[in-house]
């Protein structure tokens, strides 16, 4: 494999820039802060090296931050050891990353899950479900109790200081019900 040049480093070292931007901004006032524009002026780039990078504008940044998210979600989850450990972080990076989470779950976008053309990052973050339950549909079951317990708590639907106790119980509930490997 060939090492990339000069300029292809360059160009994607302002691919990054512009995604960590996209995700920062996003962060601290909303999705609804992210423009193109708000970007160009944020990072100091014109809005046609923006479009350069992302043709379709927004909706290509978004995608680039949920990919990047799922990618990092991976790495959490893989470090994250038994299904106790698993779970903690797959909630601590829904809290700690809302605009990142959107931007994977909520966001309309182009990826497809579950799908011959899932792409990698998205592979990646459901690789370690798998992994810990054995198989796809113990997995999904795993991934649908996590991401209700994660979208609940955003929206201050569920009692803070039960979270914990929520957690034991599905953990409890999987065991139970031989729903863990």
């Amino acid at each position: 494999m060939k090492a990339p040049t000069k300029a292809q480093l360059a160009r994607a070292g302002r691919r990054d820039r512009i995604v960590d931007a996209a995700r920062e901004i996003a962060e601290v006032h909303g999705w609804p802060a992210v423009t193109v524009r708000r970007l160009a002026d944020t990072i100091g780039f014109s809005q046609p090296v923006l479009y350069g990078h992302f043709p379709d504008g927004r909706d290509g940044i978004i995608r680039a931050v949920a990919l990047a998210g799922f990618a990092r979600l991976a790495e959490l989850l893989t470090a994250a050891g038994d299904l106790g450990g698993l779970c903690a972080a797959y909630l601590d990076f829904a809290r700690s990353q809302p605009a990142t989470y959107e931007a994977m779950f909520s966001m309309p976008t182009d990826l497809e899950f579950a799908r011959p053309t899932t792409p990698e990052p998205l592979r990646a973050g459901f690789g370690p479900l798998l992994s810990t339950m054995g198989d796809e549909t113990r997995a999904e079951v795993l991934w649908s109790a996590l991401h209700g317990l994660a979208d609940l708590s955003r929206h201050s639907r569920l009692r803070p200081d039960h979270e914990t106790a929520r957690v034991e119980m599905l953990i409890g509930l999987l065991r139970r019900g031989q729903l863990h490997k």
